[in-house]
């Protein structure tokens, strides 16, 4: 699941919770809208998590010129 479809799901549930007066038995309609939201804010930040590791590069190394003999 992309970070397209956690944001689905964050709206999804914002929508069940905060926006529907629907009574049904058996089913607890904003509860299902929160753990919908639980579910998208918790893959946002596995996936932002997952995003920062892919942009750090094992072993690199930082090398910093030094400009004063180019002069």
């Amino acid at each position: 699941m992309g970070l397209g479809g956690c944001i689905i799901l964050i709206a999804v549930g914002a929508i069940l919770t905060f926006a529907t007066d629907w009574h049904t038995s058996g089913v607890n309609v904003h509860v299902v809208g929160l753990i919908l939201m639980a579910v998208g804010i918790i893959g946002v930040a596995v996936f932002t998590s997952v995003l920062r590791r892919r942009r750090m590069v094992p072993g690199a190394t930082i090398v910093e010129e030094d400009r004063d003999h180019l002069m």
